[in-house]
């Protein structure tokens, strides 16, 4: 089983990508958060396989949690794509330096996140 947690304020695309990654097969099993504080409570109940986070968001924001992911041996080692309206460079930058493994501004179409998602765990 490949458990992916979802990290998404918005309910309509926390539902998109639930969507999306159900639609890879059943071995997906999808977790939701809707802040970084949430995700948080729920990263020692799974392992997992995978860590889509929005950046905007209410108490722990994407970036914050990425670096908590990233600076946790138990975690550091669950990629993470970044879903997000930040579209500078420089928020792409901090993103990815953090530890996230691609960037996907908002809006995205489903195939965007499908094929992010099957690039980052080599499906």
């Amino acid at each position: 089983m490949r458990n992916v947690l979802v990290v998404e304020d918005s309910d309509s695309t926390r539902r998109m990508i639930r969507a999306v990654v159900e639609d890879l097969g059943e071995e997906f099993q999808v977790y939701e958060a809707g802040n970084g504080f949430e995700a948080l409570k729920l990263l020692p109940t799974e392992e997992f396989s995978l860590i889509i986070t929005d950046i905007n968001m209410p108490d722990i924001n994407g970036l914050e949690l990425i670096g908590f992911v990233k600076r946790t041996p138990r975690y550091s080692a669950i990629p993470v794509i970044i879903v997000s309206t930040e579209k500078t460079e420089e928020d792409k930058r901090r993103g990815l330096a953090l530890g996230a493994e691609t960037y996907i501004t908002k809006p995205f179409t489903p195939e965007d996140l499908e094929g992010a998602v099957r690039k980052v765990l080599r499906l």
